[in-house]
């Protein structure tokens, strides 16, 4: 089945059952099947139909869902960007994809308008009155036929093209068709319980993976109700979860983290939620601790996955917290497999270090316009996951690192996560990042980019005193540079590529 079909079949089953909340605005599933099918007779009219990729670049929002089902049900090829994108950026991607249309909230008009004027053969759609030629989405959607696109989809068809946060270089499209989709999102609904009755709040931009296929068509095939946040504020986190009795929420740890400082967060009652889920990281045992207490829930859900893989992986469950936070599950999620495999793609024993592979039918079809790349990461029907990662007695995954991030000195690896750890947990460090560096002797050696929370004297010394107390001497930095920030992608992942280049 198609995604589509699921609108289709809601806005008969729960015709009047509310779909989409965008602050004082609702929808019910059956108006939006029909906003749906007038903006798809739109996009048809103006020669924009299956297979056409269409870059979609609003916040999250009502207008971001109906134009999103729309590509898809016109039989289009959906590629949602993320607003904080700049002009260079979005170029790569619109170009990249070979995109047909460009539909943007008029508030990004300013880093859209060169773009146009170097494609002013793109179809243009924005949201409201801007100074270059397009077309207005409202209108389209106002004048657009109601009825039903007679358009047959089948689910091997493809549907979507998500960039990768290029935390490496250039970002690469990952193709998704139908099935890959739904199967990542029907084992979320299954996983987490989504009913009806369920109230799904977005606040992550839905140009990630995660948020738009564990969250929202998960929440779309069941029937649930999506409130949508254009932003995340730990104030309006708590005041959308109070006010709406939200049942599902996705967020980075970072989200958790702040939002459980809130000074007035015990005044909401947050007893709605069933599952906190958060990924893109772990969270250590000190850390749910303290969020379990300031959030006063045991319904933290931990996962594991990334968009190449749908992303479906793993999960920790809610129970498994108390002794095995920090890890990310002992199984592979429903339609999932998981092992970790050596260099030569055979598994490795418990205890040993591998790197985790995945396997099922969310797996991506493949990074568009890049069958070497494709190629690359699957080995013997797994998907390579670039993550290193051991299994303990009690069959927990534990991440390692990253196998690219591995820094080989001496013939000795050092993994950067376990450094950066330590040197996280000293008072006067903010945020670090560990990358090897070129060395004429040794390979490589260890260097440490600091942000300290205060000016200090010689910490430097302070802080290799500290680590080499705690670590091996061949782990320890033997360069430190004390920078203001690091930088970062749009998911908060540090970009150590431009870190390497900052030490040739």
């Amino acid at each position: 089945m198609d995604i589509p079909k699921f609108l289709e079949i809601n806005g008969r089953k729960y015709h009047d059952h509310i779909a989409l909340v965008d602050n004082n605005r609702r929808l019910t599933y059956g108006e939006v099947d029909k906003m749906v099918n007038a903006l798809a007779h739109s996009f048809l009219q103006h020669d924009l139909t299956f297979g056409d990729k269409i870059i979609l670049l609003l916040p999250n929002s009502i207008d971001w869902a109906i134009t999103y089902l729309t590509i898809l049900r016109i039989g289009g090829i959906a590629v949602p960007i993320n607003t904080k994108l700049k002009t260079d950026e979005l170029l790569y991607i619109i170009e990249d994809s070979d995109a047909k249309a460009v539909i943007f909230d008029s508030d990004f008009s300013n880093a859209v308008h060169p773009i146009a004027e170097k494609h002013p053969s793109l179809i243009w759609v924005a949201t409201g009155n801007i100074t270059f030629p397009s077309f207005s989405l409202a209108e389209w959607i106002k004048l657009g036929s109601t009825r039903d696109v007679d358009l047959p989809l089948q689910s091997e068809d493809d549907a979507s093209i998500i960039y990768t946060s290029g935390t490496t270089g250039k970002p690469k499209g990952v193709l998704f068709t139908h099935q890959n989709i739904l199967s990542a999102a029907t084992m979320m609904a299954m996983e987490t319980s989504m009913k009806p009755e369920s109230k799904i709040l977005h606040m992550m931009p839905l140009s990630h993976s995660a948020p738009l296929h564990l969250m929202f068509v998960a929440g779309l095939i069941v029937g649930g109700t999506h409130i949508f946040s254009t932003q995340f504020t730990p104030q309006d986190l708590l005041s959308l979860v109070s006010n709406e009795k939200i049942t599902h929420f996705f967020g980075a740890p970072v989200a958790y983290l702040i939002t459980a400082k809130h000074p007035e967060l015990k005044k909401y009652d947050l007893s709605s939620v069933q599952y906190w889920v958060y990924g893109g990281a772990p969270l250590s045992k000190e850390d749910v601790i303290f969020i379990q207490k300031q959030f006063q829930t045991d319904r933290l859900m931990g996962v594991y996955g990334l968009t190449e893989a749908g992303p479906n992986g793993t999960y920790l469950a809610p129970h498994e917290h108390p002794k095995k936070a920090g890890s990310i599950g002992r199984r592979a999620a429903l339609f999932c497999e998981i092992t970790l495999l050596d260099d030569h793609g055979n598994p490795v024993k418990d205890g040993e270090i591998g790197e985790i592979a995945l396997r099922g039918e969310s797996l991506m079809k493949g990074y568009y316009k890049n069958l070497e790349a494709t190629m690359m990461t699957y080995k013997k029907g797994w998907l390579l996951t670039g993550d290193l990662a051991m299994r303990d007695d009690d069959g927990f995954y534990w991440i390692i690192d990253r196998k690219k991030d591995v820094i080989i000195t001496g013939g000795v690896n050092v993994y950067p996560k376990e450094v950066e750890d330590i040197l996280k947990s000293h008072p006067m460090v903010l945020d670090v990042s560990v990358i090897g560096i070129p060395h004429p002797d040794w390979g490589e050696t260890v260097k440490a980019f600091v942000v300290l929370n205060a000016h200090i004297e010689d910490p430097s010394d302070i802080l290799h005193s500290f680590v080499s107390e705690r670590l091996a001497e061949y782990k320890c930095p033997r360069l430190y540079e004390f920078v203001k920030d690091l930088p970062r992608n749009a998911n908060g992942k540090v970009l150590k590529h431009q870190l390497r280049q900052l030490s040739v």
